[in-house]
């Protein structure tokens, strides 16, 4: 080999291993959703909580998703949480709609996967009417499936049926929060839930929802039950799609707030159903 070939040989292995060096740099630098957006894997995440929670419940889900190199939302919704200071009788379940609605659209997102828990199967459903095309993926986490016509009241078990009917008739404007207890919350969790829960917009839960074609479109449709938390409305919902076309369901061991109780097994079904 000539001095000239060796150069050349030479120059070319250094550029090479610098190339890698680089690119492991890139990765331990941050680099992770760089390189899951260049290998299409990136998805994004709109994460939608429930009744008198927030956008804080999704924290551990969220920073996981997001250490995987995924994109993750988790709004609260007007009159919650950090936004409680603008409850008024005015907010109900067209403002909450309106809230993801507008996160989407602002955000110019695609091939969105929309979670909904509890009370926001709700919210998304509705949602998905004016996002549908941009909505990929769309999970119910231990939720109400609502039709037309359907409102909270009509679909919640008969306890807090009555209590919220009861204060409907007094012309309360809130739901008070229950106690973390309640959903079978691990109990090293509980008084952290309890501190960020606040209280509900009343007129969220009377309204009645008016379309849910758009959902039935969506490709891909999940169903997660918490096993852990007692209600014979989310087992009959469970039920009935286990066997509907177009529908996945996963069955978890975990109290009704599974992205406070098991974050990790939560993401892992997220990522698949992606």
């Amino acid at each position: 080999m000539s001095k000239q070939d060796s150069r050349t040989a030479t120059q070319t292995t250094r550029r090479a291993a610098l190339g890698a060096i680089a690119g492991f740099g890139a990765v331990a630098a941050g680099g992770l959703p760089q390189l899951a957006q260049a290998q299409g894997v990136q998805k994004t995440f709109v994460l939608v909580h429930g009744t008198w929670h927030g956008g804080w419940c999704w924290r551990r889900v969220a920073d996981a998703l997001e250490k995987k190199g995924h994109k993750v939302y988790a709004p609260s919704l007007t009159g919650l949480a950090d936004r409680s200071h603008l409850l008024t009788r005015d907010v109900n379940l067209t403002t909450h709609v309106s809230d993801v609605v507008n996160l989407v659209k602002w955000e110019d997102l695609k091939d969105v996967v929309l979670v909904g828990h509890s009370s926001a199967g709700f919210v998304i459903t509705e949602a998905a009417e004016q996002i549908g095309p941009s909505v990929a993926s769309i999970v119910y986490l231990d939720a109400f499936v609502p039709q037309p016509g359907d409102n909270l009241i009509s679909l919640a078990n008969p306890g807090p049926r009555k209590a919220l009917e009861d204060a409907v008739a007094r012309g309360d404007l809130v739901a008070k929060p229950v106690p973390a207890a309640a959903f079978k919350v691990n109990e090293k969790d509980r008084a952290w839930v309890d501190a960020k829960c606040t209280a509900h917009p009343l007129a969220a839960v009377v309204e009645k929802i008016t379309g849910a074609a758009a959902r039935e479109k969506i490709a891909r449709k999940t169903y997660i039950r918490a096993s852990g938390f007692d209600s014979p409305v989310f087992d009959q919902t469970l039920a009935r799609l286990k066997t509907a076309p177009g529908w996945k369901t996963y069955e978890v061991s975990s109290g009704h707030d599974v992205m406070v109780d098991m974050p990790d097994r939560l993401v892992e079904i997220l990522i698949e159903v992606a």
